[in-house]
């Protein structure tokens, strides 16, 4: 057939689905329905993170199990913060076709999350333990709350 693309069919449908899907239940902030199970979408929720703030940082805790820390990379700009990197495929001798079941994802990812304040990019701490990515981003200066005295006449 004449310009017939199987793939660009599969991803219209795809997307069509993710649609009805988002119609159904729309965001609200917390997600309703897992979409990770749809392709495309679970791409770009990996690695899977907390964000969590007090009153001088954000924290950003993403799991990332099995990934050497050498192929982590954290760059931060204005208020978004971007994890990249890649998992390399488990080691070994084991062909493709020998697989019965391989659920574990290899490749080359990027995450990129919108903080709501700016941060201090130059004071952005980050450390890979036990599989899991914890970066510490102080808030700028005007992004801290301010205490208002009140005088009282």
């Amino acid at each position: 057939m004449l310009g017939f693309n199987s793939f660009r069919e599969m991803e219209q449908l795809r997307r069509e689905i993710d649609q009805v899907f988002n119609r159904m239940w729309p965001s609200t902030g917390r997600e309703k329905w897992p979409l990770s199970f749809l392709p495309g979408v679970a791409a770009r929720q990996y690695p899977r993170i907390n964000l969590s703030e007090d009153a001088d940082k954000f924290y950003v805790e993403a799991l990332a199990p099995g990934i050497d820390p050498k192929n982590l990379n954290v760059s931060v700009v204005g208020n978004t913060v971007t994890l990249s990197g890649e998992k390399t495929a488990t080691p070994g001798n084991v062909k493709p076709e020998a697989y019965h079941r391989n659920e574990r994802a290899a490749g080359r990812f990027v995450r990129t999350v919108e903080l709501p304040a700016p941060v201090n990019a130059g004071a952005v701490q980050a450390e890979y333990k036990n599989g899991v990515l914890c970066v510490s981003l102080p808030k700028a200066d005007e992004a801290k709350p301010k205490s208002i005295a009140v005088k009282v006449s």
